[in-house]
């Protein structure tokens, strides 16, 4: 087995170097294709234009304008309260990703629908599967365990037809499971990926919610900017948060490190049905755990990517039971 340590990193922190989104945000051009951007950009006391980012409808506008702009995505919406994710960071993950398979595929990117990969917690926005059947073509496998999520993607590929036939949706019915009923009999997956919840209760997700939207809220009045001021849910008398999410979206019992174990553990029954299984992981601290279980199933490879973000840091770390030579093996003769 390779090293768990095994890392790739870039020289430098920011954005992989295929992410259109390395730039500056280029409003003028936002604006553009998504009018309803511009009643939430302003001049910041720099002279340069911005957004609140501590406002969830202007950080849901702003995703409708990159997504249309980057991506021909012309409708997107979430539910209110929903996971607004940075479209960014989940940008990033598919590139890395991309140069994963590049690896056993001589180099060479492989893109087009025989290309399948499977978002575990796909989420009501729907963005890895939809960036990634844009970007490169693949084939999508989109699964939640909450039935409004899955509702909600459909709605957005039936309305894009740019993304139908690339992303099918399964209603994970058992949260103890995760690839299980999501996984047929004989189905092959080039990936699968995951962004786990990452607190270990619902009071921990609201304190480091709240944390965040206060350090949002500091970070406008050091600009000279006043911050947004969140106003209540609808019918929940708990604040907005900027970039929402749902109870399964946010924590778990046990928190990331759990999750991560119990996909660990049952990857094993999968092993000759996906070549590279793949998650993010946001706490560093849980990475030797992570390490000391995966070399405990005999996995044949284990890669942990950084990616960088202004300062914030994560990871994903991949791992596969094959081989190299069945490595290249599936990436020639895989499903056409």
């Amino acid at each position: 087995m390779t090293k768990p340590n095994k890392t790739t990193s870039q020289p430098k922190k920011g954005l992989h170097p295929r992410n259109p989104h390395r730039a500056r945000y280029d409003f003028p051009a936002l604006m553009k294709g998504t009018p309803e951007l511009k009643a939430f950009v302003k001049k910041n006391p720099f002279g340069d234009l911005s957004v609140d980012f501590s406002n969830p409808q202007a950080v849901k506008t702003l995703n409708k304008a990159l997504l249309q702009h980057f991506y021909q995505i012309s409708f997107w919406d979430i539910p209110e309260g929903y996971l607004c994710p940075p479209i960014p960071g989940r940008a990033d993950y598919l590139h890395y990703l991309a140069d994963l398979l590049a690896e056993s595929n001589g180099v060479e990117i492989p893109k087009g629908k025989a290309v399948k990969g499977l978002d575990i917690g796909m989420g009501a926005n729907c963005v890895y599967p939809m960036v990634g059947h844009r970007v490169y073509g693949w084939q999508f496998v989109g699964a939640d365990i909450d039935p409004v999520s899955v509702k909600s993607a459909k709605l957005m590929v039936e309305m894009n037809p740019s993304l139908k036939g690339g992303i099918q949706f399964r209603l994970q019915k058992n949260p103890d499971h995760i690839f299980a009923g999501m996984i047929n009999a004989k189905e092959r997956f080039d990936f699968t990926m995951c962004n786990p919840p990452f607190h270990a209760s619902m009071a921990e997700a609201t304190k480091g919610s709240e944390r965040k939207v206060k350090n949002l809220a500091a970070n406008a009045r050091k600009k000279g900017s006043e911050p947004f001021k969140a106003q209540p849910m609808k019918g929940k008398g708990k604040p907005m948060l900027n970039f929402g999410g749902q109870n399964a979206e946010l924590w778990c019992p046990g928190g990331e490190a759990a999750f991560i174990k119990r996909m660990i553990e049952q990857s094993a029954d999968f092993k000759t049905q996906c070549l590279w299984f793949t998650t993010m992981v946001s706490k560093k601290e849980n990475l030797p755990g992570i390490y000391k279980q995966l070399k405990a199933l005999k996995v044949e490879d284990v890669r942990t990517i950084e990616m960088a973000q202004g300062q914030k840091v994560t990871r994903i770390v991949a791992w596969t039971f094959l081989n190299e030579s069945a490595r290249q093996y599936w990436s020639k003769n895989g499903e056409k």
